[in-house]
This record gives C-alpha cells, structure tokens and sequence, in this order.
C-alpha cells in the first residue's frame, strides 16, 4: 500500500471516528432528555436517591440504639403482646423491645452493602468471562472458537440452573454469614453479564472502525481493549440497575433463610422479616414494615433501570 492511500484511510478513519463521537453525544444528550420527561425514571431515581441516602446516614439519623433492647419489659411475648406506633416509637416495637424504625433506618444500609457488592462480583467476574470468550471467538482463529464454546456453555449450565437455588447452593457450601450472602448473590449473576457483554461485543466486532483498524494493522488486544470493550459496556452498566433489584430481594431471601448473618441482633431487612414470621398473628407489622421497605427498593432500581434502558436502547424507544 502506497504512502498516499495510507494518508487518505487515516483520514476517512479520523472522520468516521469524529462522525461517530458526534452521533454518540448526541444520542446520549438525548437519552438525558429522555430520561427527565420519564415519570418513571423520575419516581425510580427519588426512591433510588431516599433510599442511598438512609443508608448512608443511617446511624446518626436513627433516634435509638437498634440493639438496645431499652423497652424489653413491655412486650410480652407469650401473649403477643407487642407496642405498635407510638410518639417515641414511630413503628412499634420488635419481639425483644428494640425499637423497630431504628431497625429499619440502620438495616438500610447492609441491604444497600449486599446489594451493591453482590451486582460487582457478579458485573467484574461477568465481564471478564463475557470479553474473553468475544475476544478469543473474534480475534483467536481455531483456539480462540473453542475457548469460547467452553466458557459460554459452562456459562449455559449456569443459566439453566434457577438464579436463587445456584445461590441457595453457594451458600450453603459456605455457610452462614454477611460475606455468603454478597457471594453467593454476585455468583447468580454472573451468566447474565457473561452473555450480555459477549452479545454487545460481537455486535460491534463487526462495525467499521474494528474493520479500519484491524487493515491498519493494530494489535487484536489494543482493539478489544481501547474499542471495542467500551463501546459494549453500555448495555451492561443498565442491566447491573437492574439486577440490583434482584440482588436486594435475592439476598434478604437468603437471610429469611437463616443463610445471612449469623448475628440476632444484626439490623438487616431479610433477618428481621425471618424473626417476625413467629409473631405474624398478633404483631404483623412486624413483618410488613421490611417486606415493604425491599418491594420498594426493588421497585426503584427496577424503574430506573427500564427507563435508562428504553432510553437508550434504539429498539425500546419511544416514538417523539
């Protein structure tokens, strides 16, 4: 190839490239736009933003020590006897005379702590398992295709197997604990973020700047890496939104299990609605305020993570 045309396809290159930075800022200033006239990312966003922020300030807002057990003497449990609502206990008291809204301002934040160190193991492990197999599939010749058939049908066995029984099972093996539980929630989401990120790479595998670099002869792993990798994450980022939904719900199943934190005087949403199905006859409050409490978190990573999908999302978007 003469010095002249190498001149001109580094030009058509760098124009196509500049074309493409354009089309993408705009497509995502128009996704913003998109996202604010969203009622339903709006609600999504409050609930999401309420619900960080309790977390994080949980223990300097809560009135009481949520393991002091200060009121014990008025609750009376073999007659079920429980205070409800009152001036100094804004929703009653527990089973042990621990005030309950405390309890639900403290337990935040270990729900919050699962949920999002559980979407991390399972986004960083997807997404190395995901990009290497769409690597070695790409760019790896016979090798690189068997690699990935490997990795990707091990990835199907996992998909076939019910995300909470795969995380019933991890957790079993390795006991009950707060660290399980992140664990074997992260491991329930691996497949997930594997096949999307595999999906959304091939897909741009196939696009024209991966086609102009690889005839200038750039490295296959500066190509997966600088390029193609970044381009794919988008879909991925949206789809941990909305696994972190599952992950909150996935993990306060496990605690109702008895598989999370061993600790009884541990202020987490899915032990307290396990400690609470004792007393559902005459205290069901008991169990309704942290049943209430992960719906609702789960509802507001569940909105936010539609609307930022239909927004972005070419084929789910809305008709303007």
């Amino acid at each position: 190839m003469t010095v002249a045309k190498i001149e001109k396809l580094d030009r058509l290159i760098e124009a196509s490239v500049s074309a493409r930075e354009a089309q993408t800022g705009s497509l995502l200033r128009q996704s913003y736009r998109r996202l604010k006239r969203s009622p339903m990312a709006v609600t999504g966003a409050v609930i999401v933003g309420l619900f960080v922020i309790v977390a994080v300030l949980g223990p300097w807002i809560a009135p009481y020590d949520p393991t002091a057990q200060t009121w014990g003497r008025e609750v009376f449990l073999n007659r079920n006897i429980f205070p409800g609502p009152r001036p100094e206990n804004w929703f009653g008291l527990d089973h042990l005379g621990r005030d309950m809204f405390s309890r639900m301002i403290v337990g935040a934040r270990q729900t919050l702590l699962v949920g999002v160190v559980a979407t991390l193991i399972g986004f960083v492990a997807g997404a190395v398992i995901g990009g290497v197999a769409a690597a070695a599939g790409t760019f790896g010749g016979r090798w690189g295709e068997r690699v990935e058939a490997v990795l990707m049908r091990t990835v199907d066995v996992a998909l076939a197997i019910p995300m909470l029984l795969l995380a019933l099972s991890v957790a079993a093996l390795l006991g009950p604990s707060l660290s399980t539980v992140m664990v074997a929630v992260g491991v329930a989401q691996i497949p997930i973020f594997a096949r999307l990120l595999r999906g959304s790479m091939l897909a741009q595998a196939h696009s024209d700047y991966v086609l102009a670099a690889v005839s200038l002869g750039v490295p296959k792993g500066r190509i997966v890496v600088s390029h193609i990798l970044p381009n794919s994450l988008g879909p991925v980022i949206v789809q941990a939104t909305l696994v972190l939904a599952t992950a909150i719900i996935e993990a306060a199943a496990l605690s109702y299990l008895g598989l999370g934190n061993p600790d009884p005087g541990s202020a987490e949403w899915g032990t307290m609605l396990a400690d609470a199905q004792r007393f559902l006859s005459g205290a069901p409050q008991l169990a309704i305020y942290p049943a209430v409490a992960i719906i609702v978190t789960a509802l507001g990573f569940t909105l936010l993570g539609e609307a930022m999908r239909e927004s972005l999302d070419p084929r789910l978007r809305r008709q303007e």
